[in-house]
């Protein structure tokens, strides 16, 4: 009395399709799929090491004359 047989499990199968449908268990199933491969995938990207980007390199200088560095001596 505690061991389940296989024809145990095929009843519970049997029951559950037809209490859900078959098409509610493949939504469920593949809305599983989906979750279980979007965790892995969380994971995996976790055990990467973050890559450091540098700084933006400064603007280029002006090269257009100012207008403190046009005196005339007089």
């Amino acid at each position: 009395m505690g061991s389940w047989s296989i024809g145990h499990w095929l009843i519970v199968l049997l029951v559950v399709v037809l209490v859900f449908g078959s098409s509610k268990l493949a939504n469920l199933g593949g809305d599983l799929g989906r979750a279980l491969r979007g965790f892995k995938k969380g994971m995996h990207e976790d055990d990467k090491e973050p890559q450091l980007r540098a700084d933006p390199p400064p603007p280029p200088a002006s090269t257009a004359p100012d207008a403190t560095h046009d005196r005339v001596d007089r």
